[in-house]
């Protein structure tokens, strides 16, 4: 796997160059968060961090891990790579949930012999909405929604107004609703 242009890398390059190496040392991991909103958004949104979930491979393997490959830890939770200004990477503990919903099966790519791991189209939305419902963020919303117009084809919908039904949702599921509705110019 070539190196991204540190310089100027994507969110989909830098998890893409990360999972990879990751996965080839033993440590699967799910890229959840904001960063996943700028994959599917084609950069419509930027992140500048990206989470990634990794299973219980423990702070020493992971930080071998990333050290072979230039990242430093910032923190417990951090690491940046020095030519790397614009993004750095967090590792929040596991397991993925979105809201109550657990287990949350991630959506897998196939890259140069390797499985990597990221939140569907549809369990992105959920995230999102995740934090306009308890936590009325309205940034949140308006990504859901972004996701939602970048991956039509992709998001479940039904499946969504389920889930935001258990979390007390149904208000935000319906303004989701709505606002494509508006879009569509229904």
């Amino acid at each position: 796997m070539r190196e991204p242009d540190w310089k100027i890398c994507s969110e989909e390059e830098l998890w893409r160059y990360v999972a990879w190496h990751l996965e080839g040392e033993g440590i699967r991991s799910i890229l959840v968060g904001g960063a996943v909103v700028a994959i599917y958004t084609k950069g419509l949104y930027r992140s500048g961090d990206l989470d990634m979930v990794p299973d219980d491979m423990g702070r020493e393997g992971l930080e071998r891990a990333l050290a072979k490959i230039g990242f430093e830890p910032t923190s417990s939770r951090y690491f940046k790579h020095p030519e790397c200004q614009h993004l750095f990477l967090e590792f929040p503990r596991g397991p993925v949930e979105i809201g109550e919903q657990y287990p949350v099966t991630p959506a897998e790519v196939s890259l140069e012999g390797r499985t990597i791991r990221l939140l569907s189209p549809t369990d992105s939305v959920k995230d999102r909405l995740a934090g306009y419902i308890h936590w009325k963020s309205r940034a949140n919303f308006d990504q859901a929604v972004l996701i939602c117009r970048s991956q039509q084809a992709h998001v479940d919908l039904e499946d969504v107004r389920k889930w935001c039904a258990t979390e007390g949702g149904t208000e935000a599921f319906k303004e989701l609703a709505s606002r494509l509705g508006e879009e569509d110019g229904a």
